[in-house]
């Protein structure tokens, strides 16, 4: 039995996947999970993508966990590091890789991998979104969070103005006011 207070990996496992709130769970949501068991229980929150994957599909939860081994397997090692953006800098050099690999997709017609770009992408802004309303987490960190979670939601629903959008944010008064002290320290 366990202790309404000190969950079960397992339990801490489901909680994360219904937090995530998405229909399927592919290697990249079970790695997520993974991160986030690490995140909120420290060493002991190690598990493998195996185990992950094992406590979703028990749970009656749908794992797509084969992909298709050509154009998406080929460059599933590179989306797996895409996804660490701890300042906004990060988030936005983040962005630009996936912009270029969803181009370089688009116009060899790979509608499998671009499709797994955007969900990589939906996978960030799921990411930045969980932190940003976790408040167990600075105040700073979460606003810029929400920050990376807008500039995600942005380039999903217009890639092709988004980094016109996102110059023009950065040079906002807004922008400037919360965010200028971290970028500079930043770079």
């Amino acid at each position: 039995m366990t202790h309404p207070d000190h969950p079960t990996k397992k339990e801490k496992i489901l909680e994360i996947a219904r937090e995530l709130a998405v229909p399927r769970f592919t290697p990249a949501e079970v790695e997520q999970i993974r991160r986030q068991l690490v995140a909120r229980l420290g060493p002991s929150g190690k598990t493998s993508p195996d185990y992950i994957a094992g406590v979703l599909e028990t749970a009656g939860m749908r794992i797509v966990w084969s992909t298709k081994a050509d154009t998406e397997g080929q460059y599933e090692e590179e989306f797996q590091d895409l996804l660490h953006f701890a300042t906004l800098d990060d988030a936005e050099m983040c962005i630009m890789r996936l912009d270029e690999l969803y181009r370089k997709f688009k116009e060899e017609d790979e509608r499998a991998a671009v499709e797994r770009v955007l969900e990589v992408a939906r996978m960030g802004r799921r990411r930045a979104e969980m932190i940003a309303r976790n408040h167990k987490v600075e105040p700073e960190k979460r606003a810029e969070k929400e920050e990376i979670m807008q500039w995600f939601k942005v380039w999903l629903d217009t890639p092709d103005a988004f980094f016109d959008w996102l110059e023009v944010r950065k040079s906002s008064p807004d922008f400037q006011r919360r965010f200028a002290k971290s970028m500079s320290a930043d770079n």
